[in-house]
């Protein structure tokens, strides 16, 4: 009897402190530490970045947000299973979201990573998105679309007629106008100096900026490019 009683003592202790000892670990997780171990990153790395400029200006009159979870801009028919699927989808992001000025998203853009895109993941946003009324689409950097492309499918067909020139059209014109004459007149100025110095043509040679090959820092916190660690519903 005294061993039984003995026995039932040690166990509660030692079920006292396992209790004691994991709700201490539990605190010390939650507590703010006084040196962050995090430091600052880069938003896009540099395909995403050229997709994000040539997007910004063929969608000028709209808004373009970067890696917006998809339960920003969405919102279960049922509230009374919001609980379930804010947690199923909130690791899924598209890379750009464009919206217009109400705040109305129009639709999303996905950047492939240098291990590509998924073929699960393509589907399960384009079907998420297209049932809600938004276009989805994937764009690579190496092969960006025809400007007029992008609009006609975000905003519809009756979104490049009746232009007569195409505002777009009109500014894009001017932009590679304005930067053509820009390059040139540089290689010019480089091509007389080095004449002037040296005494020898050099015909109009290119001289690389190294800043153009200057890599941005690949996504590498917790949301992977491909935006799921396991792939959902595939």
């Amino acid at each position: 009897m005294v061993h039984a009683f003995l026995f039932l003592t040690g166990l509660v202790l030692g079920a006292a402190l396992l209790y004691w000892r994991n709700a201490a670990q539990a605190r010390e997780l939650r507590r703010i530490p006084k040196q962050w171990p995090l430091k600052s990153r880069s938003l896009v790395n540099s395909g995403e970045r050229r997709v994000w400029i040539w997007l910004v200006k063929v969608m000028f009159d709209h808004q373009v947000l970067v890696k917006l979870p998809v339960t920003r801009f969405t919102t279960p028919t049922n509230q009374q299973e919001a609980a379930h699927w804010y947690k199923l989808l909130n690791g899924v992001y598209c890379t750009f979201t464009v919206c217009d000025i109400d705040g109305r998203v129009v639709g999303c853009v996905d950047v492939p990573g240098p291990k590509g895109l998924s073929l699960g993941n393509q589907t399960l946003k384009h079907t998420l998105l297209s049932q809600s009324g938004i276009h989805y689409c994937v764009v690579d950097p190496a092969h960006l679309p025809q400007l007029t492309q992008i609009r006609a499918a975000f905003l519809g067909e009756q979104s490049l007629n009746g232009r007569q020139p195409s505002p777009l059209e009109e500014r894009v014109k001017n932009v590679s106008e304005n930067l053509h004459a820009v390059v040139t007149r540089q290689r010019h100025t480089k091509n007389s100096q080095h004449a002037s110095i040296d005494g020898v043509s050099h015909g109009g040679a290119g001289y690389p900026d190294s800043r153009l090959n200057s890599g941005w820092v690949q996504d590498s916190f917790l949301t992977p490019l491909d935006s799921r660690s396991a792939p959902l519903g595939s």
